[in-house]
């Protein structure tokens, strides 16, 4: 009896690494947005200042006496124009900023859907993960439980044969009996001794041997036979084990498929709305990962059906010997 030896080794579950490298772009897009908004904040409080400066510097020529009042008028003109374009640059960096800040918000919410989105896959492989350690783990004990029963079954077998050959050496042993019985009566008729009554004594001896050994071996017979049948009950008990295995496997492709489908359903709204390369990488990431999945389940699923198989096969060859022995024994029976 051999032991497939991969069925007993532990899993190797690791996370996919391009997961923590979104995370990584994620965060680095993140702090990108955040700096350039920061300076963006600051260019706006300086402009803010010099606008300041400006006007207070524009109020005190204002203020000055009336002997300059000429060259006031004269450079009054010029501080207007450039008062005007810093205003207008101020009103241009306050709707870049409103721009900016509108900006931020798309991509701090797209970032929060990817966030969810990962959640959510993560906790999908999880389960699927969980799902197949617990499948490996059963088809393990099926199998232990397999190569336990084929050594039972050879074990049961060799007694079968051990006692066949004991009843065959016990049954020739009492006829060797019975003809040594046969030349004694032959010595005693030629002493005129009551012939009737030696031989009924024994054929009556010969009788409750017979009747004996018919007893020791349909006692043997059912013994057997009750042993046989529950091993084949267990066998029915481990094919039907077997049977809901290969349920549970095909509503795990079906819902691999259906997670595919949605999966594929949610990359053509990502190609649609155009949310970036970064979200069809992802999608596309995850699709393998299912395809993946399926592909182990459909193996998985191949390996039980031939386990299956198996279990079908060696119930059917108990179910021949039950009904050779039966068949030897009644022939049995029927000779003596």
């Amino acid at each position: 009896v051999t032991v497939n030896q991969s069925l007993l080794q532990p899993l190797n579950v690791e996370i996919d690494p391009q997961i923590g490298q979104v995370k990584t772009q994620e965060r680095e897009q993140i702090k990108t947005l955040n700096n350039k908004f920061a300076s963006f904040i600051d260019k706006v409080r300086f402009l803010e200042q010099q606008n300041k400066v400006l006007e207070t510097k524009w109020s005190l020529l204002q203020e000055q006496g009336s002997g300059s009042n000429t060259n006031n008028h004269s450079l009054e003109p010029f501080f207007e124009n450039y008062i005007s374009s810093l205003e207008a640059f101020l009103d241009g960096q306050h709707l870049e900023k409103d721009r900016l800040q509108g900006e931020l918000r798309g991509k701090e919410e797209t970032v929060e859907d990817f966030k969810k989105r990962y959640e959510e896959e993560v906790n999908k492989r999880t389960a699927v993960e969980s799902n197949f350690v617990l499948l490996k783990k059963d088809v393990d004990a099926t199998y232990v439980t397999k190569v336990e029963l084929e050594a039972k079954v050879d074990s049961v077998t060799d007694e079968i044969n051990f006692l066949k050959a004991l009843y065959d050496a016990e049954l020739s042993q009492m006829q060797s009996d019975t003809s040594d019985t046969s030349v004694v009566l032959s010595m005693d008729n030629n002493r005129k001794l009551d012939l009737d009554s030696i031989i009924s004594e024994v054929c009556a001896q010969y009788e409750a041997i017979a009747q004996k050994s018919k007893a020791e071996a349909e006692a043997l017979y059912q013994s057997k036979l009750g042993e046989l049948q529950t091993t084949a009950g267990r066998h029915g008990d481990d094919l039907k084990s077997t049977k809901n295995e290969i349920m549970e496997l095909n509503r795990m492709v079906q819902k691999l498929w259906a997670e595919i489908e949605s999966v594929k359903k949610q990359t053509a709204i990502a190609e649609a709305k155009q949310r970036g390369e970064l979200a069809l990488k992802d999608a596309n990431a995850k699709l393998q990962d299912l395809k993946a999945a399926l592909q182990r389940a459909k193996e998985d699923l191949a390996r039980v059906l031939r386990e299956y198989q198996e279990l079908m096969n060696v119930k059917l060859a108990l179910d021949i010997e039950i009904a050779t022995y039966r068949k030897l024994l009644e022939g049995k029976e029927c000779r003596l």
